[in-house]
């Protein structure tokens, strides 16, 4: 299993984050130089710490078979593409809720990409409209799991969605897992990129 190895110029977001791991293995590192000497490692790291030299280290971490969380106290859509672009494999709230934080390192370790919901909804909503028709793909959905197919194209949260559907948000993420399964994608982005 990759070890995770924390990095950030706050203090506070460190202590965080322990929190959040609580059950997993990490450590931490007080130097960015350190983070250049690593190899097939987990790196969760804050923007602040790197903003200046993102580019290059994220360019260097990925040649050497890092897989790369970058959190942000200030998320940004644009910021978290460009930092897709240079090689990070995951971007949110630097202060987001642990489950979070554990469904990053989880997707990460599966080598996938991993945004946080309110970027990933905002960027499902900048796809463009397909001319497709997707009757044939929904065809393989229950009468729910398809209402629930078009909500998350639409590019609604899971609360959003339980809310319209008068269902729990739990009962939307086992729908979607099913959803994910059966028209063989492995998240909200790629549903949206098949369905838009």
């Amino acid at each position: 299993m990759m070890q995770i190895v924390l990095y950030s110029d706050a203090l506070n977001l460190i202590t965080h984050w322990e929190k959040a791991l609580d059950e997993e293995k990490f450590q931490s590192v007080d130097e960015l130089e350190a983070l250049k000497t690593l190899q097939n490692s987990l790196i969760i790291l804050n923007y602040s710490s790197c903003q200046k030299e993102c580019k290059s280290l994220l360019a260097k971490l990925r040649e050497q078979q890092n897989r790369v969380l970058v959190l942000d106290r200030a998320p940004e859509l644009q910021k978290a593409k460009r930092l897709l672009k240079y090689g990070a494999m995951g971007y949110g709230n630097a202060l987001m809720r642990a489950h979070f934080i554990l469904a990053a390192v989880a997707a990460l370790r599966e080598n996938m990409v991993w945004l946080h919901p309110e970027l990933t909804s905002q960027l499902i909503l900048e796809l463009p409209e397909s001319q497709n028709s997707n009757e044939e793909l929904l065809q393989k959905l229950t009468i729910r799991e398809k209402e629930t197919a078009l909500l998350l194209k639409e590019g609604l949260t899971y609360n959003e969605i339980a809310q319209r559907l008068e269902i729990s948000p739990r009962t939307v993420k086992a729908h979607a897992q099913a959803i994910y399964k059966k028209l063989d994608v492995s998240d909200r982005i790629g549903l949206a990129l098949l369905l838009k």
